[in-house]
């Protein structure tokens, strides 16, 4: 038997007008997951420097505290 908890990302199954949409969870923010992933996305589209451009993206997002914030959580 298939449980959530097995699953290695969580994800819901919604159904909205008789049409089945998988609506995925994101990781947690400052667990690292998601930079790992933006990471992997950005060096399969041939970025030079690609954990510079995420953390570059990052920054411009949360903004520099929140960012370095994150960073430091994650290095803890």
């Amino acid at each position: 038997m298939l449980r959530l908890e097995d699953m290695e990302e969580p994800c819901l199954m919604v159904n909205r007008a008789s049409t089945r949409q998988q609506v995925m969870k994101k990781p947690k923010l400052g667990s690292g997951k998601r930079f790992k992933r933006l990471t992997s996305k950005l060096k399969k589209k041939g970025a030079k420097n690609p954990k510079a451009l995420a953390a570059w993206i990052g920054r411009k997002k949360y903004g520099p505290k929140k960012f370095t914030k994150l960073s430091r959580k994650r290095k803890t």
